[in-house]
């Protein structure tokens, strides 16, 4: 039997593990290497309805043209035109879907091929500090202007106005950066060093706030974007062609009224989407809706906010068909179908 290894004496040889060699990060991109890497597969947007009209930003996700916005910069528009920073291209495009919620549009440029595409940034999200660049069409002037800044929040939620009707969105998640961003830059890609996106740009101060007035001195910059994977999310649920939740997918739907809350404080006879207005020759005028109704269902799911009736419509396509009830000021209650026209993209 042989006797046991004495470990005071014995001469052991330790194993000798593989060395790794650690993950190196490249350094990161100068100014000017960013512009040249990250600029051409940036696109400017002009969005119009009637005689309004929208400049923003952009940036192609996918060879064919499919290009990532804001939900807001196409919000209502009837016509949509891109310039395409890489090769000067304009091209008519089209909203494939959006989510209001989050503010995100995928637009798609008609007739686009073989565009070169942008690099998303991978997980995790950016950390406070990280360096980071917006780029966009800074105040619609049709030139891409780098805006360098620095995370500073994440996880952030603010509250913004449309420049066009002063309408109000509440968003969340949101990262917050120092980068001077503007009017135009919005939809537009928010890179990291190494010019992957890790956002969409979405909303910055004020002109005044910026420069600041005779009662208020200048503020510092402050701009907020949404997170990519965010972004992203909204991006796979349209290319698989699937409205849900807070995302609508192709054509919009059009059903002619505009609607509140109804607050449960209000001496009202149900609790529903009230109606503010009702558009002359709309679905809603012909099924007999008029200012002052509360819509309470759509095709008998209960209703009971502005939302609730968003999400009711938000599935549906020009044409569909839908059995809406409604309750008058006295109290009376209604129903009626209505075949829900073409609208422009909008919640």
């Amino acid at each position: 039997m042989t006797p046991p290894l004495d470990p005071g004496t014995a001469d052991f040889t330790a194993a000798q593990a593989p060395t790794i060699a650690p993950v190196v990060e490249p350094p990161p991109l100068t100014l000017d290497e960013l512009t040249a890497r990250v600029d051409p597969t940036v696109v400017t947007l002009s969005a119009s309805a009637g005689y309004t009209g929208v400049a923003g930003t952009g940036f192609v996700v996918a060879p064919d043209g499919i290009v990532l916005t804001n939900f807001h910069v196409v919000e209502n528009a009837t016509e949509i035109s891109a310039v395409h920073m890489g090769n000067g291209l304009i091209y008519d495009a089209t909203v494939l879907g959006y989510d209001k919620s989050r503010d995100v549009a995928v637009v798609q440029l008609i007739t686009a091929a073989d565009l070169p595409v942008v690099e998303l940034a991978p997980d995790p999200p950016p950390e406070v500090g990280d360096a980071v660049t917006a780029v966009g069409n800074a105040s619609g002037a049709g030139v891409l202007v780098p805006a360098p800044g620095a995370v500073t929040a994440l996880d952030q939620q603010v509250r913004t106005r449309s420049s066009v009707d002063g309408s109000r969105n509440t968003l969340d998640r949101m990262i917050r950066v120092d980068a001077d961003v503007r009017a135009g830059d919005s939809g537009g890609p928010l890179f990291d060093a190494w010019g992957r996106v890790v956002g969409v740009n979405t909303a910055g101060l004020s002109d005044e706030a910026r420069n600041g007035t005779e009662f208020s001195p200048p503020q510092a910059p402050e701009a907020y974007a949404v997170p990519i994977a965010e972004a992203v999310a909204v991006l796979e649920q349209v290319i698989a062609g699937k409205s849900g939740g807070t995302v609508h997918v192709g054509p919009t739907p059009y059903f002619g009224v505009s609607v509140r809350d109804v607050s449960v404080f209000e001496n009202k006879p149900a609790v529903g989407a009230a109606v503010v207005s009702v558009t002359s020759d709309s679905p809603a005028a012909a099924a007999g809706l008029s200012a002052g109704d509360i819509v309470v269902s759509v095709d008998g799911i209960q209703v009971r906010s502005s939302s609730d009736l968003s999400e009711a419509l938000i599935g549906r396509v020009p044409g569909d068909s839908a059995v809406v009830e409604w309750v008058d000021d006295g109290g009376v209650t209604s129903s009626g179908t209505v075949t829900l026209a073409q609208g422009t993209p909008t919640a």
